[in-house]
This record gives C-alpha cells, structure tokens and sequence, in this order.
C-alpha cells in the first residue's frame, strides 16, 4: 500500500467551533463594554485575553468559517472599535503588527537559513530614515531650498515603500558581503558591528539625519476616502493617520506571511533549510552558497525596511536611539520564544514580548504606584524588562527549547530520544535490513515504504516548516 492510497487519519482532537465562537464573542463585548471604566492592568489582561482568541482560531480544531469569522471581526470591528475610544490600543496593535513583520524577517536568517544576525535593526533604520528624511523639514535644511521646506509630496509614501524594500535589500547584500565565509559565533559579531556602524552613522552625519537630537516632524500618506470612513465612524481628526497605518499595517503583514509561506514551500527555502543543516553538505549537492546566503540577507532586510517606513510616518520622530543593539536582541527574543522557522510561531512571540514590554509591563508599574503611593522606584517592574525577558528565555531554553508554537520538524529535532528510544542511526538500519532479509523497516512498516517516484513527489509537496 503506498501513501497516496492511505485514508486520512481522523483527528482526535475535540471540535471547538462553538466554544472559539463564545470564547471570542465573551472577550470582545467586555473589551468594548468595560474598557474605559477598569483600571489600566485589567484593561490590559482584558485586551490579552481577547487577542489570544486569534492564538486558539489556529490551534484549535473548529470549522474553517468560524476561524475566519473570529480573525475578520477581531481585526476589522472589535480592535478598530476598541482603538476608537483608547488611541493608544490602536498604537499597540500596530507596533504588534510591526514586530511581527520584523520577526518573520528575521526568522528567514536565523530560523530558515541558520545565520545568526544580532544587527538587523540596521535594516529598520534604513527604511525609517529613508522617509524621515524625505517627509520632514530636515530635506529642506539640506538642500537649502524652499520648495522642500515641508519636505517632499506625501503621496510619494506609496513610492517609499518600495524605495524602502529596495533600499534595505541592498543594504543586506552589502552586509552580507563580508560573513559569507563566517559561521556561528563570529557571524554574529560581525553583523552585530555592522548594525552598529549604521546608527553611528545615523548619530554622526548631523547633516543628513539631525545626530542624535533626530527627525521630526514626519509627515505620512493622505488618504481622502479611508479619512472619510473613519469620520463616519466616530473617529477624531488626529486619529486618522493610525486609522489608515492600521489597516496598512494589516495588509502588509497579511503579505509579509503569504511570501513567507510560499518561500518556505519553494526550492529557495529548502536550499535554506539544507544550509542551515550542514553547510558543506548543501553545497556539495549543489546548492550555491553565496548567491543562497545573499538571497536570504536581502528578503530578511527588505521586510524590515518598509516596516521602517511606516514606523518612521506613525512615529513622527526618529533618532539613533531607535535602532539601538537591544532592539535588535528583542526581535531576536520574539523568534527564538516563538519558534525558530515557524511563522505563526514567530507572529505569537512577536505579539508575547510587545505586549509584555509596551502595555502588561507599564500597567503593572502603574498600577503598583497607584496602590503603593511611596513605592520605591528600584521596585518598579517596567526597569526591569530585560531581566524579566532574560529569565523568560532561560525557562524556555531549558523547558520548551523548540518555542511555543514550533515548527513540526523543529519539534522533532529538540525531542528526538526523549521517550527513552535510541535514535536509528546507519549502522542500526544496516543491522535491521540484515534481520529482516535487506527490508527496511526502521521508522516505517515495510507495506507502506514509498517508492523513489512518490517519495521525491511527497518531499517537494512539503514545506520546510511541516520537515
């Protein structure tokens, strides 16, 4: 019997279609109902558990219309609705959003290819600066002209996207020039110099970039219609501009998944993955190297920098302390806490460290001084993000090393043995075929071995993430 003529297994797992429809429906009217009347830390558990909604939509097992239900109304009416009445719920999204762009950039280099990078962030400043420069007075003091007074147009936004991604590719190839021969340790000190070099430079060219005092004001793109929706929506004047990067944000991180998917399932991402395994292996099946390592450099930094646009037009200022070294640890911490070459595992650690740093954090801090009015200020549990993230991703490396959400093979990988079984190795399998009269039968009934046409097949069928 061969697998494609296998049944499929039926799943064990319990339908929840109507419990993710409660759970989501429960979650979002108190959300919308008691938002503005609980304090700060309830609101911001409230707001945890209604986005873990989208986390149980992937996990459980339900209907396909209910998952896409929850995911539409979560991020089309409740959310919108929520950052309507709370701005700064609308800010945290997008800065989730933004993150999560970052990761999966990120998790090209680190989880797919194997290339420890600690200065990505330079590929953010790149993109970040690119329309800081531009879209502000500060194009205006270098040219000296009045016509860029205000900066440039700020329907070019649309164009700067692009320019954006072009930008931080090259910037990539130029970065990833000089490690091509590096690995491990010494990789990850070279990148990490060369992602200093580009704040520094962003510190000292005064002329260009404004040193460390920064850029601002950045403008960002006028869209007249989506202004006009979001005024018939209840929406304040000041609050179209993260009306309009929400939904941008939404649509560029919905593609940002959909290239990374359909990379992880092509012939690059398995050139990726075979790189990342064995090196010299990959190169002796064929596999180039510089032009493979290169490719994944440039398509990591091109998401960071149009994610670096849109930073630069809803923050409205950037300076070198934006794009500082620790920046670069955070999205590092969000793969390596999600799941290395998992992308909804990237997207859920991306969503873990942003909250815990920008809202469950301050809230806590928050709230302990209003409880504890001469409250010490050493004790305040918003200094302490680091040591917090420090001892979070060491309970993970020593209790769930492959993340929170992995990848099928990486899961594998870090539990192979665990049930007490010796690991089949060659000289095993050699002695299994001798018993068995030459059949192969370690990892697999002899009825159901593949042959070399439908195995090759199934092979190319599968993504880099499901091996």
């Amino acid at each position: 019997m061969t697998t494609a003529s296998l049944p499929p297994r039926p799943s064990t797992r319990p339908d929840r279609t109507w419990l993710l429809v409660a759970y989501t429906v429960i979650t979002g009217a108190l959300l919308v109902i008691f938002e503005q009347n609980l304090p700060t830390l309830a609101q911001s558990g409230l707001l945890t558990l209604f986005l873990a909604s989208l986390y149980f939509a992937h996990q459980w097992r339900a209907a396909p219309w209910a998952k896409i239900a929850v995911g539409a109304a979560s991020l089309l009416f409740v959310l919108p609705l929520v950052g309507r009445d709370n701005g700064a719920i609308f800010d945290l999204i997008i800065q989730i959003a933004i993150f999560a762009a970052l990761a999966l950039g990120l998790n090209i280099v680190v989880g797919l290819a194997g290339l420890l990078d600690l200065g990505y962030v330079a590929f953010f400043a790149v993109g970040a600066y690119l329309w800081g420069i531009f879209a502000s007075p500060q194009i205006g003091r270098i040219y000296e002209g009045a016509a860029f007074a205000n900066g440039i147009n700020p329907n070019l936004f649309w164009l700067f996207l692009a320019v954006g991604i072009a930008a931080a590719a090259f910037v990539g190839i130029l970065i990833g020039l000089p490690v091509l021969k590096l690995r491990g340790d010494y990789l990850a000190i070279v990148t990490l110099g060369l992602g200093e070099v580009i704040r520094v430079l962003a510190t000292n060219l005064t002329v260009y970039t404004n040193g460390s005092q920064g850029i601002t004001p950045i403008g960002s793109a006028p869209v007249g219609p989506l202004n006009a929706v979001a005024a018939r929506l209840g929406f304040t004047e000041d609050q179209y501009n993260l009306f309009f990067l929400y939904f941008l944000v939404l649509l560029i991180v919905g593609l940002v998944i959909l290239v990374n998917t359909r990379l992880d399932r092509s012939r690059i991402g398995r050139a990726w993955i075979a790189i990342r395994e064995d090196e010299v292996a990959a190169q002796a099946m064929g596999v180039p190297l510089v032009r493979t390592k290169l490719l994944a450099f440039a398509t990591g930094a091109s998401f960071a920098g149009i994610m670096g646009v849109i930073f630069a037009a809803k923050q409205a200022f950037i300076s070198p302390e934006s794009f500082n070294f620790f920046q670069s640890i955070g999205v590092l911490s969000m793969v390596i806490l999600g799941g290395m070459g998992s992308i909804p595992g990237v997207i859920l650690g991306a969503g873990v460290v942003t909250l815990l740093n920008l809202n469950l954090l301050p809230a806590l801090s928050e709230q302990l001084q209003a409880t504890i009015p001469n409250l010490n200020p050493n004790l305040d549990p918003a200094k302490y993000q680091r040591f917090i993230f420090g001892v979070i991703l060491v309970l993970m490396m020593l209790y769930r090393p492959e993340g929170l959400l992995p990848s099928v093979r990486r899961q594998i990988e870090m539990h192979e043995g665990d049930d007490g079984t010796a690991v089949p190795d060659s000289l095993s399998d050699n002695a299994a075929r001798a018993a068995n009269g030459g059949a192969l039968t370690t990892g697999r009934n002899a009825e159901d071995a593949l042959s070399p046409g439908l195995a090759t097949r199934e092979e190319n069928d599968r993504s880099g993430e499901e091996r």
